[in-house]
Order: structure tokens, then sequence, then C-alpha cells
């Protein structure tokens, strides 16, 4: 651990108990959650997929017509 880091948690071990959880969990959220310029590269890069399958006839596209008829049935 770097000595900022065992610093750190020197310090949330001086918090009282019921305040120890709040950085643990702002912590925690950003260790598990992708930065948002990842998740929207990621859906951009998706997006430009589609497109490229669509025009080059990979796959068909489906009237939203049809698709809510299909769900209404259910």
């Amino acid at each position: 651990m770097t000595a900022l880091a065992e610093k750190i948690y020197n310090e949330v071990l001086d918090l009282p108990t019921d305040e120890r959880l709040s950085p643990v969990d702002k912590l925690l959220h950003i260790i598990s959650v992708p930065a948002a310029t990842d998740i929207e590269k990621a859906w951009l890069m998706e997006a430009h997929k589609r497109l490229a399958d669509i025009r080059s006839g990979t796959v068909q596209t489906i009237p939203s017509e049809s698709v809510f008829r299909e769900i209404n049935t259910f």
C-alpha cells in the first residue's frame, strides 16, 4: 500500500463507525462503474456496427408496427 493509501486508510479508521461506509461506498462506486466516456464510446461503436450491418444487408430490419403488434399479443 502506498503512503497516501495508508494515510487515507488510517483517516477512515479515525472516523466514527457510522461514517466509515460513506468513503468506502464512494470508492467502490468509482471502481465498479466505468467512466461515462467509456460507456459513450462503447455505445457509439455499437451504433456504427449496427448501421454498417443494416447497410451491408447482414441484418434485416423489422418495421416497428410488427414489433409492437407482436409485443401486444403477450
